[in-house]
């Protein structure tokens, strides 16, 4: 189970809405100066607005992008799978958010506002700063938000008043949280409650977070029973193979085996199904058979992949350009597989890539956290990741396997390399002139 947590502690949470305000106004004005701050903004909204900063995002108007033609906004909103939820979360928020005075918002995981909700009189006032339906609210545009700090942060997150980059929406207080699609981790937007400063709660928050969860939940529920129908389909298919084969749906997620045992519950597919063999990571290569809600993956045993050469040769592009969304790519003769890493596995696979010797759990340990003796939460670490890329990872020491060559796709600028990492050995590549 995903584990989240409010960003919302620190000094401020002690005062009251309104002498948190005028407090952040006054750090806020000392941060965009460069002055001294008289107290430390929250990490979560510092760090934001340094990036608001180096993006060079004006601090009075943010920028105004095309909202969303009625068209569009449509389909995006069938194509969501938030639109799954959609009861859930009206159960959930709007009731409270009418309540207190504020509106219930769902956006998209580029920050397009899918739906919006609520008290009529705060929808209104919400008309005056763009805050509608098909309006554009991430970072890079709105600035420092619920919608967009929590979509750039993947975490739930409370911006109060001045804590907004913006200071046209320095009257609002929002919370929002993150909702990830169970069945491969992907970020399908977030919900936020928004309204007057003056009338916020903090505890909102925790509300927000655990409605959020209570989607997810829901949409888990969902995938179970689309496994249990594959199942039902395969079982029958299953029974009749001499060999290897393993039933998995769309997203890699295991239905049935035969003859063999999969140390995970999900397997890393290629994007699209191929007439020919394909290359797994965790089987080797396969012949790909479809069936409804999936594909039958029968083992080819020690048999090439087509287009000759072994099945475990390819190439590895890890990309690490986008601040907030790292991915590891595998091509070979087969097709390819892309992967959406963790902040961690960025790092791991970044030091590796920048180590093609390899390096021991101890030396990790330096790498990434200034201490050699935390072997085991690297051990783990490792262990994850293995499970999840699997041959293309050697260990013993941990490096690229030998049959993979590997590329990585860097930010033009070092210094924006993994910005949120703070690994000793990724903070010396952010410096490759040192």
């Amino acid at each position: 189970m995903r584990s989240q947590h409010p960003r919302d502690t620190g000094p401020l949470a002690a005062l009251s809405p309104a002498e948190s305000a005028r407090l952040m106004a006054v750090i806020r004005e000392a941060a965009l100066s460069r002055g001294r701050l008289p107290l430390p903004a929250r990490p979560v909204i510092g760090a934001s607005w340094d990036r608001m900063l180096r993006l060079g995002l004006d601090p009075d108007r943010g920028r105004a992008p095309r909202p969303l033609g009625l068209d569009e906004l449509e389909l995006r909103r069938r194509q969501t799978r938030l639109a799954e939820v959609l009861p859930t979360l009206h159960n959930g928020l709007l009731e409270a958010a009418e309540a207190a005075g504020h509106i219930m918002i769902i956006a998209d995981a580029e920050g397009r506002i899918l739906w919006l909700d609520g008290h009529r009189g705060v929808r209104r006032q919400a008309d005056g700063i763009a805050l509608v339906e098909g309006s554009h609210w991430a970072e890079d545009v709105a600035g420092t938000s619920g919608i967009g700090t929590a979509l750039a942060v993947k975490s739930p997150v409370r911006v109060h008043s001045a804590e907004h980059f913006v200071s046209a929406f320095h009257t609002w207080s929002c919370a929002a949280a993150p909702v990830h699609d169970p069945r491969d981790g992907r970020l399908l937007g977030v919900i936020d409650v928004s309204g007057p400063a003056g009338t916020a709660h903090p505890t909102v928050l925790s509300l927000v977070t655990a409605t959020a969860r209570w989607a997810e939940g829901e949409l888990r529920l969902a995938h179970s029973r689309d496994l249990e129908g594959l199942r039902a389909v395969a079982a029958p298919l299953l029974a009749r193979i001499r060999g290897k084969a393993v039933v998995v749906d769309h997203h890699g997620w295991i239905a049935g085996v035969t003859g063999v045992t999969p140390g995970e519950r999900r397997l890393l597919l290629p994007k699209a199904p191929y007439e020919g063999p394909v290359w797994l990571p965790a089987l080797g290569a396969c012949a790909v058979e479809p069936l409804p809600g999936g594909h039958l993956l029968r083992v080819l045993d020690g048999e090439p992949a087509e287009g000759g050469g072994t099945a475990g040769w390819g190439d590895l592009l890890l990309d690490v350009r986008h601040p907030h969304r790292w991915t590891l790519t595998f091509s070979g003769p087969s097709g390819a597989w892309t992967h959406e890493l963790s902040a961690r596995q960025a790092e791991v696979l970044l030091l590796l890539a920048a180590h093609p010797e390899g390096r021991t759990a101890a030396q990790l340990a330096e790498d990434l956290f200034g201490d050699p003796t935390r072997t085991v939460t690297v051990r783990a670490a490792m262990s994850r990741l293995r499970g999840r890329i699997g041959a293309v990872l050697a260990h013993r020491p941990y490096r690229i396997a030998d049959s993979v060559r590997i590329d990585v796709a860097s930010p033009d600028h070092p210094a924006e390399l993994l910005p949120f990492s703070s690994a000793p050995a990724i903070a010396r590549l952010r410096r490759p002139s040192l």
